[in-house]
């Protein structure tokens, strides 16, 4: 007898194979058969006419390191049909971690990703201090979904090193064996590869670049020779001119990526996005990295769905408003949420802030700002057009955009967000993300769950895939479904060396998602504080997840946690 059988959906395998109509049996986790299953034995039967049928997401690109020590959800994500997650970006983590270095490797992510440091201080426990031991810690608990992660350069420095290593002083020779010592016990233990940050946008709480961003070729590959000597592992990077602070680096990073990937044969991934002050130059580097595959190379640009994009608004970290006096000194008097936005609502409060006169430089940034600012909207839109920005929006209603910018925030009971897209946005439209997307060593990532609490929410983005590219796009050409799901499922799971999940078929993880795929959107983001100590952060939800299944278990039904825990802890590769 079957423990589970889903009737009758609609299946998008995760192969790229065209949808079929077929059932699905489950039983201990596992998927068993798939086809036509009528009048089989079954403890339960879910009944999935008319819906979509897809895997679970794979999501390797996300930032709970911290909030799985405390949160069995891990939401936003597990809201969007995610069932596994790879966290252990970008240089950044907490472990391993010497006792006196809690505080600083807070300060680290706080900077770098924009977590609360009081939420993170509040949350976590430390019962850990190598990483087999942050390993064990997580072992301990169930989440929605299942969790991997990799040990980053940032807290390995300053593990061996101390201070000269946190400072992004030259590692000697001795330094490396013992990074590299640290590293392959790592992996050994079961994280899933290496992780460092090479951009000075990264940059922690003190203002000091994240250790490792000037690491000599040396340390860069004696660290990566523990992955191959273990033959496995995944070694991943924000590298050097991620955000567009330096347009001649990274051709400089494919090169010793290229050595060293075909060195240690395993593959790299690193952050790709078009910048504005080189907007060709992502079409440059996914080239390079096509190109050294006839190098032994394995090189995987990881590549965003949409724009990254900052929200403004009264609850966020950055507001349009902010230069305006006026509005500081309303910020300055401490009001609660409500009183602050009944405050807005005055007239003469307003006034003050409307009749705002800004200097020379002023006046400049913000008619910058008024044509790259755009309304949120409801629902969301993230792939506007010039109207839609509050110069356009200004323009048509023959109103200022400080007014336009004024209303469209006051939305919502307050809660309303405008949204300033500042990567994979240069022309105005998403072809780019399409081009970088349909590249075939793209991977596709950067959703960033976890992480940018106060400006960016992006852990949605695997509902946009379907959404946006699938059925919606109208500013130019879509994606077909079966490959998007694909891209998301199969291919995600893959590079990280997860063989056993991101397919529907026989002998897979049963980790599915059933959609009402006419009705799937996604909600409005918006500023909870429901992080430890009263810590804020930006979610969002989505409807028309009928029903996430994980490892054969119902984690939610219709966006709504079911308080099953079904997730573990993800040791190492599987085949």
């Amino acid at each position: 007898m079957h423990d589970l059988v889903v009737e009758g959906g609609t299946v998008v395998d995760g192969t790229g194979v065209p949808a079929r109509t077929a059932d699905i049996a489950v039983s201990d986790g596992r998927i068993t058969d798939v086809g036509t299953l009528s009048g089989q034995a079954a403890r339960q039967r879910v009944d999935a006419d008319g819906l979509l049928v897809t895997p679970g997401w794979v999501d390797i690109h996300t930032h709970y390191d911290g909030q799985a020590t405390w949160d069995d959800v891990l939401a936003p994500s597990s809201w969007h049909g995610v069932t596994t997650l790879v966290a252990g970006n970008c240089g950044v983590g907490f472990a391993p971690a010497r006792p006196d270095r809690h505080e600083w490797l807070i300060g680290l992510m706080e900077g770098v990703e924009d977590i609360p440091g009081t939420a993170l201080a509040e949350g976590m426990t430390w019962d850990w201090e190598t990483f087999p031991e942050y390993l064990d810690a997580l072992d301990r608990r169930r989440w929605s979904v299942d969790v991997g992660t990799q040990v980053a350069h940032g807290a390995v420095r300053a593990y061996v090193m101390g201070d000269r290593g946190a400072r992004n002083e030259p590692a000697t020779t001795e330094d490396i064996a013992a990074m590299k010592a640290v590293v392959k016990e790592a992996i050994a233990a079961g994280a899933l590869g290496f992780s460092t940050s090479r951009t000075i946008a990264h940059l922690a709480i003190d203002g000091e670049p994240v250790p490792g961003t000037h690491a000599a070729e040396d340390e860069l590959f004696g660290i990566g020779r523990a992955l191959g000597e273990l033959g496995t592992g995944v070694f991943e990077l924000a590298p050097v001119g991620a955000a567009g602070e330096d347009i001649a680096g990274p051709h400089r990073e494919v090169d010793w990526m290229r050595r060293l990937s075909a060195t240690i044969n395993r593959p790299i991934t690193f952050a790709l996005v078009q910048v504005d002050s080189a907007p060709g130059l992502w079409e440059e580097i996914m080239d390079e990295s096509l190109r050294a595959v006839d190098d032994g190379a394995d090189l995987w640009p990881q590549v965003a769905g949409r724009a990254t994009g900052l929200l403004g608004g009264h609850f966020t970290t950055y507001c349009l408003f902010d230069l305006i006096p006026a509005y500081q000194e309303l910020k300055s008097r401490g009001l609660d949420d409500e009183d602050f936005v009944a405050a807005l609502r005055r007239d003469e409060v307003r006034q003050a802030i409307l009749s705002w006169q800004p200097g020379p430089d002023e006046a400049l940034r913000m008619e910058d700002a008024y044509r790259s600012t755009y309304a949120l909207g409801d629902p969301p839109e993230y792939e506007p057009g010039p109207e839609r920005s509050l110069a356009g929006l200004a323009r048509a209603a023959g109103r200022t955009p400080l007014e336009v910018a004024y209303d469209a925030m006051l939305a919502d009971n307050g809660r309303g967000l405008l949204y300033v897209p500042i990567l994979n946005y240069s022309e105005g439209n998403l072809d780019p993300a399409r081009t970088m997307l349909l590249h075939p060593r793209s991977a596709a990532g950067l959703a960033d769950g976890g992480a940018h609490c106060g400006v960016i929410c992006d852990a949605g983005q695997p509902t946009f895939m379907l959404t946006h590219w699938t059925r919606d796009r109208s500013r130019g050409e879509r994606l077909p479904l079966e490959w998007v799901v694909k891209k998301q499922t199969h291919d995600t799971a893959r590079l990280y060396g997860l063989g056993d999940r991101g397919t529907i078929e026989a002998g897979m993880m049963a980790d599915l998602n059933l959609i009402d795929y006419e009705r799937l959107q996604l909600g409005n983001p918006r500023v909870v504080a429901d992080l430890p100590a009263g810590g804020r952060r930006l979610v969002q939800s989505a409807v028309g997840y009928v029903r996430t299944i994980k490892s054969g278990v119902t984690t939610f039904i219709e966006g709504v946690d079911t308080g099953e825990r079904p997730g573990v802890l993800l040791r190492g590769a599987r085949p």
